[in-house]
Protein backbone atom coordinates (compact mmCIF):
# COMPACT_ATOMS: atom_id res chain seq x y z
CA UNK A 1 0.00 0.00 0.00
CA UNK A 2 1.49 2.95 -0.77
CA UNK A 3 2.08 6.17 1.86
CA UNK A 4 -1.02 8.12 2.13
CA UNK A 5 -0.13 12.10 2.50
CA UNK A 6 -1.93 13.81 5.22
CA UNK A 7 -1.17 17.63 4.30
CA UNK A 8 -2.36 20.82 6.26
CA UNK A 9 -2.13 24.04 5.03
CA UNK A 10 -2.03 27.18 7.01
CA UNK A 11 -3.09 28.14 10.74
CA UNK A 12 -4.27 24.30 11.20
CA UNK A 13 -1.65 24.52 13.96
CA UNK A 14 -3.56 26.60 16.12
CA UNK A 15 -6.83 23.64 16.19
CA UNK A 16 -8.11 23.30 19.56
CA UNK A 17 -7.61 27.06 20.32
CA UNK A 18 -8.43 28.82 17.54
CA UNK A 19 -12.32 29.67 16.97
CA UNK A 20 -13.34 26.16 18.93
CA UNK A 21 -16.95 26.40 17.82
CA UNK A 22 -16.01 26.41 13.89
CA UNK A 23 -13.09 24.26 14.30
CA UNK A 24 -13.58 22.43 17.30
CA UNK A 25 -11.48 21.20 20.31
CA UNK A 26 -9.58 18.78 18.73
CA UNK A 27 -5.89 19.61 18.01
CA UNK A 28 -4.14 18.87 14.78
CA UNK A 29 -1.47 16.19 16.81
CA UNK A 30 -4.85 14.68 18.42
CA UNK A 31 -5.85 14.47 14.61
CA UNK A 32 -3.10 13.05 13.63
CA UNK A 33 -2.41 10.43 16.67
CA UNK A 34 -6.27 9.01 15.55
CA UNK A 35 -5.26 8.71 11.80
CA UNK A 36 -2.21 6.94 12.31
CA UNK A 37 -4.34 4.65 14.67
CA UNK A 38 -6.33 3.95 12.03
CA UNK A 39 -3.54 3.41 9.51
CA UNK A 40 -1.70 1.34 11.73
CA UNK A 41 -4.40 -0.82 12.05
CA UNK A 42 -5.23 -1.53 8.44
CA UNK A 43 -1.45 -1.66 7.42
CA UNK A 44 -1.31 1.82 5.65
CA UNK A 45 1.55 4.52 6.72
CA UNK A 46 1.01 8.25 6.72
CA UNK A 47 3.14 10.61 6.64
CA UNK A 48 1.30 13.84 7.95
CA UNK A 49 2.86 17.55 7.90
CA UNK A 50 1.65 21.06 8.29
CA UNK A 51 2.96 24.12 6.60
CA UNK A 52 1.47 27.82 6.85
CA UNK A 53 3.96 28.24 3.54
CA UNK A 54 2.25 27.73 0.65
CA UNK A 55 5.43 26.69 -1.71
CA UNK A 56 5.50 23.91 1.16
CA UNK A 57 2.35 22.43 0.01
CA UNK A 58 3.26 22.62 -3.97
CA UNK A 59 6.63 21.13 -3.17
CA UNK A 60 4.49 18.17 -1.19
CA UNK A 61 1.64 17.67 -3.48
CA UNK A 62 3.96 17.25 -6.58
CA UNK A 63 6.67 14.80 -5.12
CA UNK A 64 3.14 12.54 -4.08
CA UNK A 65 1.76 12.69 -7.14
CA UNK A 66 4.84 12.08 -8.72
CA UNK A 67 5.32 9.08 -6.44
CA UNK A 68 1.59 7.94 -7.15
CA UNK A 69 0.61 8.19 -3.47
CA UNK A 70 -2.61 9.93 -2.25
CA UNK A 71 -2.88 13.00 -0.64
CA UNK A 72 -5.80 14.10 2.32
CA UNK A 73 -5.16 17.80 1.55
CA UNK A 74 -6.81 20.49 4.46
CA UNK A 75 -5.48 23.60 2.48
CA UNK A 76 -6.89 25.56 4.75
CA UNK A 77 -7.53 29.19 3.50
CA UNK A 78 -5.33 28.46 0.64
CA UNK A 79 -8.21 26.22 -1.07
CA UNK A 80 -10.16 29.79 -1.47
CA UNK A 81 -7.34 31.43 -3.16
CA UNK A 82 -4.30 29.21 -4.80
CA UNK A 83 -3.96 29.07 -8.05
CA UNK A 84 -0.55 27.32 -7.60
CA UNK A 85 -1.88 24.48 -5.57
CA UNK A 86 -4.84 24.10 -8.19
CA UNK A 87 -2.08 23.55 -10.91
CA UNK A 88 0.23 21.70 -8.64
CA UNK A 89 -2.56 18.93 -8.16
CA UNK A 90 -3.45 18.87 -11.85
CA UNK A 91 0.50 18.96 -13.16
CA UNK A 92 1.92 16.29 -10.60
CA UNK A 93 -1.58 14.08 -11.62
CA UNK A 94 -2.28 13.34 -7.98
CA UNK A 95 -4.92 11.92 -6.19
CA UNK A 96 -6.06 14.29 -3.80
CA UNK A 97 -9.39 14.37 -1.10
CA UNK A 98 -9.96 17.89 -0.35
CA UNK A 99 -10.82 18.12 3.44
CA UNK A 100 -12.48 20.79 5.86
CA UNK A 101 -13.11 20.71 9.15
CA UNK A 102 -16.32 23.23 9.11
CA UNK A 103 -18.98 23.37 6.35
CA UNK A 104 -17.45 26.10 4.68
CA UNK A 105 -20.64 26.63 2.40
CA UNK A 106 -22.43 27.54 5.30
CA UNK A 107 -19.72 30.60 6.09
CA UNK A 108 -18.40 33.48 4.10
CA UNK A 109 -18.80 33.61 0.53
CA UNK A 110 -15.55 33.77 0.09
CA UNK A 111 -15.51 30.68 1.43
CA UNK A 112 -17.35 29.05 -0.95
CA UNK A 113 -14.82 28.93 -4.03
CA UNK A 114 -12.43 26.05 -3.83
CA UNK A 115 -9.63 26.19 -6.31
CA UNK A 116 -8.92 22.26 -5.14
CA UNK A 117 -12.65 21.10 -5.88
CA UNK A 118 -12.03 21.01 -10.03
CA UNK A 119 -8.89 18.69 -9.80
CA UNK A 120 -10.01 16.88 -6.33
CA UNK A 121 -11.25 12.93 -6.49
CA UNK A 122 -13.25 14.33 -3.64
CA UNK A 123 -14.46 17.12 -1.00
CA UNK A 124 -15.58 16.44 2.67
CA UNK A 125 -16.44 18.36 4.87
CA UNK A 126 -18.48 19.85 7.97
CA UNK A 127 -17.71 16.94 10.03
CA UNK A 128 -14.82 18.53 12.46
CA UNK A 129 -12.09 15.84 12.85
CA UNK A 130 -13.96 12.96 11.29
CA UNK A 131 -14.06 14.49 7.83
CA UNK A 132 -10.06 13.67 8.03
CA UNK A 133 -11.35 9.91 9.03
CA UNK A 134 -13.83 9.73 6.18
CA UNK A 135 -11.26 10.96 3.62
CA UNK A 136 -8.85 8.37 4.99
CA UNK A 137 -11.29 5.47 4.56
CA UNK A 138 -12.17 7.07 1.17
CA UNK A 139 -8.56 6.36 0.47
CA UNK A 140 -7.88 2.69 1.88
CA UNK A 141 -10.80 1.96 0.14
CA UNK A 142 -10.17 3.18 -3.21
CA UNK A 143 -6.23 1.53 -2.87
CA UNK A 144 -8.37 -2.06 -1.70
CA UNK A 145 -9.94 -1.68 -4.80
CA UNK A 146 -7.80 -1.26 -7.00
CA UNK A 147 -5.39 -4.22 -5.74
CA UNK A 148 -8.65 -6.16 -6.08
Amino acid sequence: MPVIHILNGPNLNLLGTREPATYGSCTLADIEARLREIADARGATIDFRQSNHEGDLVTWIQEAGAAGEPVILNAGAYTHTSIAIHDAIRGAKAHVIEVHLSNVHARESFRHQSFIAPVAAGVILGFGALSYELALEAVLADAQQKKS
